[in-house]
């Protein structure tokens, strides 16, 4: 059953239990375009407290569908307009493309030298407990649930049963022997609701035994990412000591409680260390009526000097220099997780033992067909475009003129100060150095293909990131 709910805590949780909308892909190919440059500096701007009165007005950067009193706010919508957030519909929410502090290539940068914080909280986060819930995992997605330590945490991808298309990808988390922390795309909301109902429904029609599923409907997510995001984060631990965030590496997630600016200490927020940037870094899990003071905790502890607010902007652009995907665009229905380059996904013991959805597809793909299996027809790929930057759509050509294939994302690259794109080609053509040309606004742009990700990763995994 499904509890539409907001649950008392995490630890009492703990203890007893990317078709994406049509604004959103707008959105993804114009964060650069539809900013305003002439309010943006290069120069960090002092964090303003929370007063109604000076509450910015919310400027529309991008088409919607849907009328903007029909879309949802995180608990931290007031917060942004104060911090002078550009809000745009995204996934169904009104959220930052920008802050006026910083524009989006300087808050790219301050990410990737110092740290920045991202409310990541329209994101849907999941609770799935019982003796069912390992087998349940199991069964809609290709990782290895059943090993997976607690508080440990992967990234997974949840399939449809015979094509092993992705619905949606997804970090699952276990926090107990019968209880998984799961969180799934803001713009497959709908979507991936549906799925797990209908999915938990077979399941249990099929003998599957009881398994409860919470959606902590109104929590707020945070993402701190950046060089500095370990010591921003130590500020403000009740308990540093015990906390050890040396020790908390890459894929590992903690219980822990944050002194805020009285002084008063909050109720347990699940750390996880990680995120969508390459940076290292931590995804906050946060009790509704705690999430905005924690995020002021966070943001005058640090002093603009060390931490700043950053949008869909500048993660966008962080994400695909990282070579992570966004559903909607790098993936959807029809992907399968060997095109999609996600092959290491699939955990070693399903690799023999199958038994998730699509399994007898995507086991097959991962052999060649020139050793007996089906392999692929296209792989996910990135690319290095010269001239103008290639957007979602663009046609990539052989050289004859042919088409092979189609960008999926594409930005300027901040920190490289090249073209960067991602997208899918016909195999055969998809191994890095090939070069190729891209069908950029009608006239052919060189390019060649590139390994992901395009910014080496700075993961925490010991005595030095990785």
């Amino acid at each position: 059953m499904k509890h539409l709910r907001a649950l008392g805590s995490i630890s009492d949780a703990a203890l007893a239990r990317h078709t994406i909308s049509r604004s959103s892909r707008q959105l993804s190919t114009a964060l650069y375009r539809r900013t305003n440059p002439t309010t943006s500096t290069s120069q960090p701007r002092p964090h303003h407290s929370i007063l109604r009165s000076r509450l910015c007005q919310p400027t529309r950067h991008a088409s919607d569908s849907a009328s903007s009193s029909s879309l949802r706010k995180t608990p931290l919508y007031d917060l942004h307009l104060a911090h002078g957030g550009r809000m745009v519909p995204f996934g169904g929410f009104h959220m930052p493309v920008q802050y006026t502090s910083l524009s989006v290539s300087a808050s790219h940068h301050f990410t990737r030298s110092h740290s920045s914080l991202f409310d990541v909280s329209h994101m849907v986060q999941h609770h799935f407990s019982g003796p069912g819930a390992t087998a349940f995992l199991e069964k809609i997605c290709p990782a290895s649930i059943a090993t997976l330590e607690t508080h440990r945490s992967g990234l997974s991808a949840l399939l449809w049963p015979f094509t092993g298309g992705i619905v949606d990808d997804t970090i699952i988390t276990r926090l107990g022997p019968e209880l998984f922390y799961v969180v799934t795309n803001a713009g497959c909301r709908e979507k991936d609701l549906r799925y797990f109902t209908e999915q938990l429904e077979e399941f249990k029609t099929n003998g599957g035994e009881k398994v409860k599923w919470d959606v902590l409907e109104g929590w707020g997510l945070l993402a701190l990412q950046g060089p500095l995001s370990g010591e921003v984060l130590g500020l403000v631990l009740a308990n540093p000591k015990e906390a050890d965030l040396q020790n908390l590496f890459f894929g590992q997630s903690k219980f822990l409680k944050i002194r805020l600016l009285g002084g008063e200490i909050s109720g347990n927020v699940l750390v996880s260390r990680g995120g969508y940037t390459g940076e290292d870094g931590f995804e906050i899990s946060i009790q509704p009526h705690e999430a905005v003071a924690i995020t002021e905790t966070l943001l005058q502890a640090a002093t603009p000097e060390r931490l700043q607010l950053a949008g869909l902007g500048a993660r966008d652009s962080l994400r695909l220099e990282a070579g992570m995907c966004l559903y909607g665009h790098d993936l959807d229905d029809s992907t399968t997780p060997v095109e999609a380059a996600l092959s290491w996904i699939i955990g070693k013991d399903r690799r023999t033992q199958g038994g998730f959805h699509g399994s007898e597809v995507i086991l097959n793909q991962l052999t060649p067909k020139s050793k007996g299996g089906s392999g692929v027809e296209r792989r996910r790929i990135g690319l290095i475009v010269e001239g103008a930057p290639a957007r979602e759509g663009a046609e990539i050509i052989d050289e004859k003129g042919e088409k092979i294939g189609n960008i999926t994302s594409g930005c300027p690259s901040p920190t490289l100060g090249k073209n960067i794109a991602m997208g899918y080609i016909k195999d055969g053509f998809h191994k890095s150095g090939t070069n190729v040309e891209v069908i950029v606004r009608g006239k052919k742009r060189k390019a060649q293909v590139s390994k992901m990700p395009f910014v080496p990763s700075k993961y925490w995994k010991g005595s030095a990131p990785a």
